[in-house]
């Protein structure tokens, strides 16, 4: 039997990337997956016929998670499409601009926190009402970062924001296991995507000089480890940080 048969999940920020490798990995274990997407909706319906033509079931929902509402709307959408059941969220959404201390507005650091931290809040909540009503249990997942312990210039506000995830995570752990709800993080190094090798070369031949496994990071390689915390395998794990690097926070600072 695959890890998540029967599951129904929701994958915010599906439409490429990291949320494409997870929503795809959920699929091929079992999931239903609805995949939501804020502005990238074409590579998200790609995503969902990848998914359909598998012989597994996919529906995309578009929403600005900015928005409480949006994210209370798109956890119900994705609860009615699963037939009122909802056992899986992982919160992926997310944004990672570049700006010094120096020079960023109150404005740039409110539209990261809220996108990567608020919107966690939201989402989680609202799923919760959902999986606390079937009296099933659930998991939770958040998309975290290594940046969340291990800073990088130019990124404070997303850096902030994922270490409160990640706190996020434990508090929410701690808060909803008695319903039999699991809520973890999973904390990836620099995962490969188009353009990334051209557009910052010297980051990533540093990267790959530097990380024990010698490699960048894939996007199936975070998905792997998402359907490993919904599934049965993981029923006694919750509030923990799950760091897919390549092994690069074991190396040495000094």
């Amino acid at each position: 039997m695959r890890l998540l048969e029967g599951q129904v999940a929701l994958v915010t920020g599906a439409g490429g990337g990291i949320g494409r490798g997870i929503a795809l990995r959920f699929a091929e274990q079992g999931a239903a997956v609805a995949l939501h997407c804020r502005t990238s909706v074409e590579s998200a319906r790609e995503v969902a016929s990848l998914v359909e033509d598998s012989g597994g079931r996919a529906v995309v929902l578009q929403a600005d998670l900015t928005d409480e509402d949006a994210c209370r709307r798109v956890v119900r959408e994705a609860a009615e499409w699963g037939d009122g059941r909802l056992t899986a969220l992982v919160n992926n959404a997310a944004v990672q601009p570049v700006r010094e201390l120096d020079g960023m507005t109150a404005s740039d650091w409110r539209t990261v926190v809220d996108t990567n931290l608020t919107s966690v809040f939201a989402c989680t909540q609202a799923a919760v009402e959902v999986m606390r009503e079937r009296g099933e249990g659930g998991s939770v997942t958040h998309i975290a970062s290594i940046e969340a312990s291990a800073p990088a210039p130019a990124h404070a506000h997303y850096c902030a924001s994922k270490a409160a995830v990640v706190m996020h995570a434990r508090s929410a752990a701690l808060e909803y296991g008695r319903y039999g709800i699991r809520v973890n993080t999973v904390s990836p190094g620099l995962i490969d995507r188009e353009g990334l090798a051209e557009g910052w070369p010297e980051g990533v031949e540093r990267w790959q000089r530097a990380v024990p496994l010698g490699r960048l990071g894939r996007a199936e390689d975070v998905g792997d480890a998402c359907a490993f915390l919904a599934s049965p395998l993981a029923s006694w794990v919750s509030g923990h940080d799950l760091v897919v690097d390549g092994g690069i926070s074991a190396r040495p600072t000094w």
